[in-house]
């Protein structure tokens, strides 16, 4: 998170801010990835897109920790959310704002059968590719 490159959260927020917003409490969840170990690999929450005649719907976050990329972590923690969401009834799951710019977070989503719904040109200002889209993605459950 602290590369700025993926997630649009105000970057300025201080440990106990960003704990209060990644941590959440039930029926949401948040899941923590380890080793044998016991290292974090990643993390993941999950909650309803929205509330009341959305609340059908859910939604998540991931984060694996970069040097962990390509060793199945982000893999293992959205096929948790798809089944934590399975069991509690949603409908669908929405992610709502995946920098276009994030090609293995794309990749993944898309071998789990999500779709990409729409763009919204230039709503993400990465630190280094300056302003991208952000892409709305999809899957029915």
């Amino acid at each position: 998170m602290a590369a700025g490159d993926t997630f649009s959260y105000d970057e300025h927020m201080d440990e106990e801010e960003a704990r209060a917003m990644w941590m959440l409490e039930p029926p949401e969840r948040t899941t923590v990835a380890v080793d044998a170990a016991g290292a974090v690999l990643g993390s993941a929450n999950m909650y309803p897109n929205h509330d009341g005649p959305g609340s059908h719907v859910a939604s998540g976050n991931f984060m694996v920790d970069p040097t962990r990329w390509g060793g199945g972590v982000g893999r293992a923690l959205a096929e948790d959310m798809l089944d934590w969401a399975g069991r509690q009834g949603f409908r669908a799951i929405q992610f709502n704002a995946v920098a276009e710019t994030n090609t293995r977070a794309i990749a993944l989503y898309r071998s789990l059968g999500f779709e990409v719904l729409a763009t919204i040109p230039e709503a993400f200002r990465h630190p280094s590719e300056g302003f991208v889209g952000l892409l709305v993605m999809h899957r029915r459950l």
